[in-house]
């Protein structure tokens, strides 16, 4: 079973998910969250599952339509561990500078 961490980043990503649910009125916004995190354990068992992304990354789909999320990860085989870099909605435009590198 792989491990997954999170970058600190995405602390960041998940405070603007759910400012942006606030702000239009999204019922249960918070389960939101515990959703995303509930299909980001998926790649303890599956952490080469999502599409892959550019300089060696992966993207997890999860969700559709207003429920859609993306998390971008690189996945250490080395080290058996999921590095979770960021995580947007589906309709971003894409994700932080962190990300990036």
């Amino acid at each position: 079973m792989s491990r997954i961490e999170l970058a600190p980043e995405v602390m960041g990503d998940f405070e603007r998910i759910l400012d942006h649910l606030a702000q239009y009125q999204v019922e249960h916004h918070e389960l939101r969250i515990r959703e995303i995190i509930a299909a980001l354990d998926v790649l303890e068992h599956n952490p080469l599952i999502g599409r892959p992304a550019s300089k060696g990354k992966r993207e997890l789909v999860i969700g559709r339509r207003s429920h859609g999320y993306l998390a971008l990860y690189r996945y250490v085989a080395e080290v058996d561990t999921v590095f979770i870099l960021a995580v947007r909605s589906q309709r971003e435009a894409g994700y932080g500078p962190a990300a990036q590198e």
